[in-house]
């Protein structure tokens, strides 16, 4: 399991008084990054930095609150409710880490699987984002699939979460994955536990080959980048890759181009549960990056002279991985964090064979009758809280300490009426024009700017 982020004590005692959000920053560099990089500022991105931007204000409405001891009389602002928001979508992660904690069962070991895609892939995956992070899901549980069922015999289940970062904000696509370390037999009459098919008394826990699994997903991946080409559903222009003795530095076809990315090293890694941890630990951290984007704000340090510093882990692993500091521009930290913006609509968290919406129930329910685990009791269920009341707003009256009623809660204004409204608008924000790749945009007033349409 992942080297869990916790919260670094040094870090927490370097921060100045004023606490530092990256919210707050975002909002303060959002019309530089999108006049400095138009072509990365496309609608999706706009539309979400000025979701970002009225979080939490007069312009979304709120609910007013009334003390019935002090009359004392509070309004607590509506949030934005965008899953990339630093400041919501609490509940979401509190549900989702409910549903999945579901999936871990008693008696079974649990490890996770990280897919990563090579850095040469990264200009053909930024311009092509829906596509190719579909595929790395898809390929990346094929891949496990059949190396599971053909090495061990059982039948798999996995979830996996798509990240599309590193700590130093980089584009690094990779998937977590969570896979039990065993599973039915493919025929269903019994309980089998993953383990090494030569060394019988290993003791350390084993899942599968690592360089078959590695093999067998980028040739997937690579042949289904081929067959999105030839369909015409991505666009790239293959740049020159490193020549060998043996050949001349030309500039091959997109299928000679993949071909010759299967030859490199791809990384897989599989990571067997440390001592003294459950799989609830793993659930939990990838439920903190969830929603919320790629960076908390306990990781900043900094903002000085338009210098953001923060920590973050290096890349390389051999000097311990430990968090150092690690500075940015304001724009460039903008940047970065928006090319983790997801495309409208794309679901980041999969579920795949046994722990499949179709399959789960029944999937389960047989685990639990192999291992003679008994069926949980069934739970009332809560009611959930409300989307768009931040978790940790207090209901207490400052003054009596009463609990707070909700007097008045009006409707949110939808996106539409805010984004036509010149008052509640952000000046930068105008999607619908465009510029051509080759020119600069054209500031036509303090509110004015044109956009890229393009990935």
């Amino acid at each position: 399991m992942p080297a869990l982020a916790g919260r670094n004590h040094s870090a927490t005692a370097e921060r100045p008084a004023r606490q530092l959000t990256v919210a707050n920053l975002l909002q303060q560099y959002a019309m530089d990054f999108v006049l400095k990089h138009p072509r990365q500022a496309v609608p999706q991105v706009q539309s979400t930095l000025a979701k970002l931007s009225l979080c939490r204000t007069a312009a979304l409405g709120g609910r007013k609150l009334q003390c019935p001891s002090c009359d004392h009389q509070a309004i607590v602002y509506n949030s934005c409710g965008d899953r990339h928001c630093p400041r919501c979508r609490g509940a979401k992660r509190a549900e989702w880490l409910g549903k999945t904690e579901e999936l871990v069962l008693p008696q079974v070991t649990y490890f996770q699987v990280v897919f990563t895609l090579p850095d040469l892939l990264s200009p053909l995956i930024l311009g092509n984002r829906r596509a190719t992070y579909a595929l790395l899901m898809r390929t990346a549980w094929r891949a496990l699939k059949e190396v599971l069922r053909e090495e061990q015999g059982i039948e798999p289940a996995a979830m996996m979460v798509l990240h599309t970062w590193n700590q130093e904000l980089d584009h690094h696509p990779h998937v977590h994955t969570l896979v039990a370390g065993g599973g039915p037999s493919l025929d269903g009459t019994r309980w089998i536990n993953t383990r090494h098919p030569r060394q019988r008394r290993r003791k350390k826990p084993y899942l599968a080959n690592n360089r078959r699994l590695q093999e067998k997903f980028k040739e997937h991946f690579c042949d289904g980048l081929k067959r999105l080409h030839r369909k015409g559903l991505i666009e790239f222009e293959p740049p020159v890759l490193p020549a060998r003795d043996d050949e001349d530095r030309d500039e091959p076809d997109f299928s000679e181009w993949t071909d010759r990315l299967v030859q490199r090293d791809w990384n897989v890694f599989i990571e067997a549960p440390p001592e003294n941890s459950q799989p609830e630990h793993m659930l939990k951290y990838l439920a903190r990056y969830l929603t919320g984007g790629p960076i908390a704000d306990g990781r900043l340090i900094s903002h000085e002279k338009g210098e953001i510093t923060f920590w973050a882990r290096g890349k390389n692993k051999s000097a311990g991985n430990q968090p150092r500091r690690f500075t940015l521009p304001g724009v460039e930290f903008a940047r970065r964090w928006a090319m983790h913006i997801l495309p409208k609509g794309f679901t980041k968290t999969r579920c795949y064979g046994g722990y499949s919406c179709r399959h789960r129930a029944d999937y389960l329910q047989r685990c639990r009758q192999l291992l003679r685990i008994v069926e949980p009791a069934a739970e009332l269920a809560s009611e959930p809280p409300l989307e768009d009341e931040p978790l940790d707003q207090p209901r207490a009256c400052p003054h009596c300490q009463t609990e707070m009623i909700c007097v008045a809660s009006p409707l949110r204004p939808s996106w539409r009426d805010l984004f036509n409204k010149h008052a509640t608008c952000p000046p930068w924000y105008q999607p619908s024009l465009s510029i051509s790749r080759n020119a600069s945009p054209r500031i036509r007033g303090p509110d004015s700017i044109g956009s890229s349409c393009s990935p």
